[in-house]
């Protein structure tokens, strides 16, 4: 396995909750350790850690974790996997909804849907549709 260069780590109230969560959308657990998980999915890749302390403590945590950033992952179909959370009785932020964004002189299409996981996080799960020109 080969890491990215960047990889987020993200502290979880319940890492076997969090875990569960991640799993059973597609992501695959690559290695663990007590109150530590290291997952991939379709080339990202996660981190989950249960014992945010010492240095890596930047503050007290209150729910939601995630206040002010969201995560963008790009996979090849996003409907299975909002399918999966539905069906799994997770709700979605945002229904998936064709968006485009502006790159200079071409307009990117992306396929998306929001989904929370267990700490409050907001996952932006984004599939390509193409582009046009603007």
């Amino acid at each position: 396995m080969e890491f990215n260069r960047l990889i987020p780590e993200l502290s979880v109230s319940n890492i076997e909750k969090s875990v569960e969560f991640y799993t059973a959308i597609g992501f695959k657990i690559e290695y663990t350790r007590p109150g530590f998980a290291f997952l991939s999915f379709q080339g990202s890749q996660l981190m989950l850690d249960e014992g945010c302390e010492g240095d890596w403590k930047t503050g007290e945590l209150e729910q939601p974790y995630g206040r002010g950033i969201n995560f963008q992952i790009e996979v090849d179909n996003i409907t299975p996997l909002a399918e999966s959370l539905k069906r799994n009785n997770h709700a979605l932020q945002m229904e998936p909804t064709d968006n485009w964004y502006r790159k200079d002189d071409v307009i990117l299409g992306s396929r998306e849907f929001l989904v929370l996981d267990p700490d409050g996080y907001l996952l932006r799960f984004s599939q390509d549709i193409g582009e046009k020109s603007v």
